[in-house]
């Protein structure tokens, strides 16, 4: 089973071109799967799964508390495999076939107010070269909206502050020019002329951002800084990498922007999935309403 998962995951990197990350997640959530199939289900070949085993399996994961939307990825990657498995002649049949996909809840995506985005951009390590560093990142990343992961990849090819945009690989190895603002291009270029080279050291590589080695900062490390940085602005809320994403959408759309042009910029595939952050701009709109009309 493992050497078939192994052969799965070389399909995925070198065929479909998928990231590390999903490429992980996938390995991450067929690795438990496996084991329970060995351990659990009495198979002893993966010719020998049925339909019933992969219920239970789903089940053991509901019972242990598992998220919807980690329930329905897992079943998304099983679907896959097995796809995989009949598509190389490894086995006849698929079990995964007319399992219903799991009903994800619809949870509205958390963003920052603008003040708590302005103060998060100020917040200080009291370290001039960090803070430099950790000012051009959220600048950039409240800029542009793009992934932190993608982020930590940017290269100085990437960056055109002439022109006034930023190159991006995102998912699936699609490339997209995001425009960037004078705000964030101005921190970008002191950080470049002034910190970068100071915090490299004795490397030597393309990297934009790194860290006080001198090396690729980590999505580890990124979370580390922020959580930092929420510390030192004064913000209670509990703060992900990903809400200076939300925030960047969130806030294009409250002032007018066109919901096309913001699928482009985040990398959407599919505009259903930009469309939820009209659904925050609502909310938001209701909750200013009550809290300040009279007749609320």
């Amino acid at each position: 089973m493992q050497q078939k998962l192994n052969e799965f995951i070389h399909y995925l990197i070198v065929e479909k071109g998928l990231s590390q990350n999903t490429t992980a997640a996938y390995r991450r959530d067929l690795t438990s799967y496996l084991t329970y199939l060995q351990y659990h289900s009495g198979a002893t070949g993966l010719a020998e799964v049925t339909r019933t085993m992969i219920l239970q399996f789903l089940y053991q994961l509901k019972d242990e508390g598992k998220a919807t939307t980690t329930l329905a990825r897992t079943l998304s990657s099983i679907r896959s495999f097995h796809f995989f498995l009949i598509r190389e002649g490894h086995v006849t049949t698929d079990p995964s076939l007319h399992i219903e996909m799991p009903r994800a809840e619809k949870r509205l995506p958390k963003v920052l107010s603008t003040s708590e985005v302005e103060a998060l951009l100020v917040a200080s390590v009291n370290k001039p070269l960090l803070d430099l560093r950790n000012k051009a990142m959220l600048e950039l990343l409240y800029a542009t909206g793009i992934r932190v992961s993608e982020l930590c990849h940017l290269q100085l090819s990437d960056i055109h502050l002439q022109m006034g945009f930023i190159r991006c690989i995102g998912k699936g190895n699609k490339e997209r020019i995001i425009p960037l603002g004078s705000v964030a291009s101005s921190v970008l270029e002191r950080y470049i002329r002034e910190a970068r080279p100071q915090l490299l050291k004795k490397q030597r590589h393309d990297i934009l951002f790194v860290n006080h080695h001198g090396r690729q900062l980590s999505r580890q490390g990124f979370w580390k800084i922020i959580k930092q940085l929420a510390a030192a602005s004064g913000i209670k809320k509990e703060l992900t990498p990903h809400m200076l994403r939300h925030s960047f959408a969130t806030h294009l759309l409250e002032n007018g922007a066109d919901l096309r042009a913001v699928q482009e910029m985040l990398g959407h595939a599919d505009i259903s999935t930009t469309q939820i952050y009209t659904h925050v701009t609502k909310t938001r709109m209701k909750e200013v309403y009550s809290r300040y009309h009279p007749r609320a």
